[in-house]
């Protein structure tokens, strides 16, 4: 999940990033730095160079720090997390460790967003656009892939299809309703054709989930118990080349519907020399460091969040449906929820959807599939039978949005009607049993 939605890969628009800074960093990297490096190598000073590197690397590592863990306002709610080892340490009560684990990842996955925006400035559009793809939406898959390890699959299906939900629903759902009271007197306008593409995706993700659910339950599966896993592989390799295609669709041969449009919904203009100014607000290798860092922290708070899930849900006396579905996808969309209102109420829509609609295909088509490869390589039975209820949730979701995109215009009753889906929904699987109950637990099925 990014805050940032990266023009290349999503559907917003090329110029419509928000600026990182134009901050001057030659006292990090430049003349300065060469000119010490210079003298301590052979001036007549070298106890002095010394002296002014170590300065300066401390000073780069202070000025780090402060950019990355203290320019946000969501960074506070960081000590929630070791605040979580704490607790499950010294208390058995899962659902406050569940809770306080839930809100220490969420600054975590919008600071991962930020740093992977930071190393792609460096890398160009290509590389900068699958590192999109990859750490976009790492704080779901960091989950999930801690959820396969124990055996957990019905919690990774669920928190996976939870997070498609939210985007398109709830997050796109406010971002409208926000712009369009703050633009109250117009209708907002976006890309109409990049939103028909990724509704395409969508719809795309949807066949591949209900193949193999449709081929369960009439029990018309060759081989019973494997035909229905084997086709969930296969259809995975599928879905992962057309999104390396859709990738490459993006960033080679259509930049130009990529351009934000204007009021009668035309191409806007678009100057270039603004995004070469961009500056990124940290080195290369602070955000490879800031990456792994942060990565890391993510895996080790999932372990503690994944294992406080059943014991949540006993607690509270909610389902683990409710748990996955709604309360999961909360860690890595709180950040785009903020992000997608914030551009909308600036007229610039596009970045919206790229966030909302962009992050929702990135899962469907790149993030389920992901975890059905990496259960393939665990041993483990993860599967694209997401079964019927949640199967027809994700079909209803995924044609009421393409409905409501296919006119390139937006306003506030379009993005009430999107919340308001999201509370059926909400409410749906509050009162929603999985019959499969064995699957939410960490017993392990046996691989067909």
């Amino acid at each position: 999940m990014q805050l940032k939605a990266s023009p290349q890969l999503e559907m917003g628009s090329l110029d419509a990033r928000p600026v990182l800074g134009h901050e001057n960093k030659s006292h990090l990297h430049g003349n300065d730095k060469s000119e010490f490096i210079h003298m301590s190598e052979g001036g007549s000073f070298p106890g002095v160079s010394r002296a002014g590197n170590g300065k300066m690397l401390s000073h780069g590592i202070c000025k780090s720090i402060k950019i990355v863990l203290f320019s946000n306002k969501l960074n506070l709610l960081m000590p929630f997390g070791p605040l979580a080892i704490l607790v499950h340490i010294l208390t058995d009560n899962q659902g406050l460790v569940f809770i306080l684990s839930l809100l220490g990842i969420i600054p975590l996955a919008e600071r991962l967003g930020y740093v992977t925006e930071q190393l792609a400035c460096y890398t160009g559009a290509t590389v900068g656009g699958l590192l999109n793809a990859t750490f976009g939406n790492a704080t779901e898959l960091i989950i999930s892939i801690h959820a396969l390890r124990v055996g957990m699959i019905r919690v990774v299906q669920q928190s996976l299809l939870g997070s498609i939900l939210s985007n398109m629903l709830l997050v796109l759902g406010c971002a409208f309703f926000s712009g369009g009271l703050v633009f109250i007197k117009k209708e907002q306008v976006f890309n109409k054709s990049t939103a028909v593409v990724n509704s395409g995706l969508l719809l795309m993700a949807v066949m591949g989930l209900l193949f193999p659910a449709v081929l369960h339950y009439t029990h018309s599966e060759v081989h019973f118990g494997k035909s229905e896993l084997a086709l969930s592989r296969f259809s995975s390799c599928i879905m992962l080349i057309a999104y390396g295609a859709y990738l490459h669709y993006q960033l080679r041969t259509r930049d130009h519907q990529y351009m934000p449009l204007n009021e009668e919904g035309g191409h806007g203009s678009r100057n270039v020399d603004d995004d070469d100014d961009e500056e990124p607000e940290i080195s290369k290798s602070e955000a490879i460091i800031w990456l792994a860092v942060m990565t890391a922290w993510i895996s080790f708070l999932s372990e503690y969040l994944v294992d406080a899930i059943d014991g949540a849900s006993n607690t509270w006396k909610i389902p683990v449906a409710f748990i996955s579905v709604i309360l999961l996808p909360i860690v890595g969309n709180a950040a785009e929820h903020a992000g997608a209102v914030m551009f909308a109420m600036k007229d610039k829509l596009d970045i919206s959807l790229g966030v909302a609609i962009g992050s929702s295909t990135q899962i469907a088509m790149f993030g389920i599939p992901f975890c059905v490869v990496i259960g393939w390589i665990m041993g483990r039975p993860m599967d694209l039978n997401f079964r019927l209820f949640e199967t027809a949730v994700l079909f209803i979701t995924v044609l009421v949005v393409a409905f409501l995109l296919q006119e390139g215009t937006s306003n506030y009753f379009k993005g009430l009607m999107l919340i308001l889906c999201y509370l059926i929904v909400a409410a749906s699987f509050f009162v929603h049993v999985d019959p499969a109950k064995g699957r939410t637990t960490t017993t392990l099925l046996e691989s067909g």
